[in-house]
């Protein structure tokens, strides 16, 4: 079987989404919202939990990862998790309201042995009634497959930065590599989780560039985390200036607009959003969040602030 290949199929131009993104506000929240309550129910937020399953000893060079082996940062590599702790983990997610439970590997790709234990995790979240989802870096054809048959629902792999800011952050892959690693996901069957990062040097082009690129591929992703970049010391990226957050629910309000049936995820980064950025991150058409304490290796909004938040707002979790 030949390999499978992913080439964009433009149909929001990096040109589009610049104007997009210079709409006055009230303009582009109209039509954030407008897109938004035409495929979804404004007022239900879906639930992630996100569990980090082996951590650390990444051979990857990514500039705002703390995770890679070559920065030194404070984070420990570890062993792969027993599968028994992660269905511990999931179950507890359930009760605090997960619909879907993510499982991360800080690997370049997976080894066949540690493959076959992450199926078994799959299985065992899945067993509980829970979405499930992965992200364990590169894939083979043969690898997704495997997992589709696991019962895997989602896999998440980001394209991180536009196409031409990207080798200034990564230089172990390409964003080819990352896109063929989408392409035999989505050939294997799995409903794809992608999106990226923002506030890593990038300017408003480039911004424009990675909403543009996320809305051509093939089938827009069916879940985009936008994250705010977490500047970790010991990264390359670590004294990166934060994002304005009006222009951060720009880019949350343009993903919206061009890809209109994607679950918009607020991700990374949320734990140093004020309650007025986030809610008018919902307001331009977020509708799901990553819940606990821990994001991998960085700190998320606690469990109970979102409940305040969430009470504030009016927002139900969607089950």
């Amino acid at each position: 079987m030949p390999e499978s290949h992913i080439t964009l199929k433009p149909r929001w131009s990096r040109d589009e989404v610049a104007a997009l993104l210079v709409l006055p506000f009230p303009e582009l929240m109209f039509r954030a919202q407008t897109v938004h309550r035409a495929h979804f129910n404004p007022a239900q937020i879906q639930i992630s939990t996100l569990l980090s399953i082996k951590t650390g000893g990444c051979p990857e060079d990514c500039g705002y990862c703390p995770q890679a082996a070559s920065y030194e940062t404070g984070t420990k590599a570890t062993r792969l998790m027993a599968v028994e702790a992660v269905l511990a983990e999931a179950k507890a997610a359930k009760a605090n309201g997960a619909a879907r439970f993510c499982m991360g590997a800080a690997w370049r790709s997976p080894k066949e042995h540690d493959l076959e234990q992450v199926c078994a995790m799959v299985e065992g979240v899945k067993a509980l009634g829970l979405e499930t989802c992965v992200t364990l870096g590169m894939l083979s054809a043969p690898q997704s497959a495997r997992l589709r048959a696991a019962g895997l629902d989602y896999y998440n792999h980001n394209l991180d930065t536009s196409p031409e800011y990207y080798g200034q952050v990564i230089t172990t892959r390409t964003y080819q590599d990352r896109l063929d690693t989408l392409a035999h996901v989505r050939d294997a069957g799995i409903n794809v989780c992608c999106g990226g990062i923002i506030g890593m040097g990038e300017d408003d082009s480039d911004r424009a560039a990675l909403i543009a690129a996320l809305a051509s591929l093939p089938e827009p992703p069916e879940s985009v985390p936008i994250n705010a970049l977490v500047a970790v010391e010991g990264t390359p990226l670590a004294d990166a200036k934060p994002i304005d957050p009006i222009a951060f629910v720009r880019i949350i309000a343009a993903a919206r607009i061009t890809m209109p049936c994607s679950y918009v995820r607020l991700s990374a980064g949320r734990e140093a959003m004020s309650d007025e950025a986030q809610a008018l991150c919902f307001l331009a058409g977020a509708n799901s969040i990553f819940h606990g304490d821990k994001l991998l290796t960085t700190a998320n909004a606690s469990l109970r602030h979102d409940e305040v938040l969430f009470a504030r707002l009016g927002l139900q979790p969607e089950h």
